[in-house]
């Protein structure tokens, strides 16, 4: 299966054919031995799931990240990006860390910066791709020879409705698969493979008539029900656009520094929502309320030492800082936020003094 793992048979590697129904059932208990929250299986037609990126590529909603639109069919038809998959196996894993400082106290507090909360820790891609790895090994320990890849945010992966086939959950119309069992704060990965397995029933939607998500967005980026227009989207607009933050924008964005957590906050099902009990995802240097103040103050060094593992690192440190210098434009006039601003005001990075610029006019109305 073109770059899939797969180990050359010996004459000792002799397994019986598997009884896939038994191997179902033992992935998914594999699976939760190895920290994940859950496991289904799916099969790989996505073929009105394709209709709906194609519209939605078609209304530009993607913004800059070309890469939706970089690899054609093969994020929709799991075959083509991986020749000979026929299943599959996608898992979830819980990254709310207990005693986190509460995400609604946060926003409230204008002179903090808020952290999406899947941000606060280890970064999970490497972590989930090596819990992966390790379920494909057991895999193989039972059937031999197999053809896999694991996926966690690494290819063009249609990981959503991919889930959804599995039954892990429906997508909101904020666009975020939902759990019934435990609401949407849990990160998703794949392990295509080309084994025969039974598939899990599809999960059916229950958002019913609530369209809370909708009115929440500060943005208004969720231009319709399941239609989210990615250039409004503060976590766009905070990590993956390189350039200036367009002025409209800037005030909605208030103090979040680093993505956004509203239409998760604000939705009912997250009553349900599960702690994670993977320690690495546990909040680094109180980034779940730091001061905004401090935040800005960091040097390009420590920016670097102390976001090493985390996706913070994602929006690069100029980012960061022309991140904060919004939130510190949107915070209370002080003369602390004045210095903190006017310190930055002649930096080399032109958007940087743009959007200094822009938070001292703020501050000193």
């Amino acid at each position: 299966m073109g770059r899939l793992y797969n180990r050359r048979m010996s004459s000792t590697d002799i397994h019986p054919a598997p009884d896939y129904a038994s191997l179902a059932r033992d992935i998914k208990r594999w699976a939760s031995e190895l920290g994940f929250a859950e496991a289904g299986i799916s099969g790989t037609d996505l073929g009105e799931d394709e209709q709906h990126l194609e519209r939605w590529l078609a209304h530009g909603h993607h913004g800059d990240m070309e890469y939706m639109a970089r690899h054609g069919s093969k994020r929709t038809r799991p075959a083509e990006l991986e020749p000979g998959t026929r299943r599959v196996i996608s898992v979830r894993m819980d990254y709310i860390p207990p005693g986190t400082a509460n995400a609604w106290s946060v926003l409230q507090d204008p002179e903090s910066g808020y952290v999406s909360r899947y941000a606060l820790g280890r970064d999970y891609h490497k972590l989930m791709r090596s819990r992966l790895q390790k379920l494909a090994e057991r895999i193989h320990d039972v059937v031999g020879d197999f053809g896999y890849r694991a996926y966690v945010d690494s290819a063009p992966v249609l990981e959503k409705a991919l889930a959804r086939n599995a039954g892990l959950g429906w997508i909101g119309k904020h666009t975020v698969l939902i759990n019934r069992r435990a609401g949407s704060y849990f990160f998703l990965g794949e392990l295509y493979t080309d084994l025969p397995l039974p598939v899990d029933e599809p999960a059916s939607a229950h958002c019913g008539s609530c369209s809370r998500c909708i009115e929440i967005c500060p943005t208004q980026a969720i231009v319709g029900p399941y239609q989210l227009d990615a250039k409004r989207c503060i976590s766009y607009l905070t990590i993956e656009l390189k350039g200036s933050i367009p002025e409209e924008f800037r005030t909605p964005i208030g103090n979040r520094i680093f993505g956004c957590d509203d239409c998760q906050l604000i939705c009912p099902w997250n009553k349900f929502a599960q702690e994670t009990t993977e320690p690495d995802f546990a909040p680094r240097h109180r980034l779940d309320g730091a001061k905004l103040i401090e935040l800005f103050g960091w040097s390009e060094e420590e920016f670097l030492k102390r976001t090493e593992g985390m996706a913070i690192r994602r929006t690069g440190y100029e980012g960061w800082l022309r991140n904060i210098a919004v939130a510190l434009g949107n915070a209370p006039p002080s003369e602390l936020a004045r210095q903190a601003l006017d310190a930055r005001a002649d930096h080399a990075s032109a958007i940087l003094r743009e959007h200094v610029a822009w938070a001292l006019a703020k501050q000193q109305r």
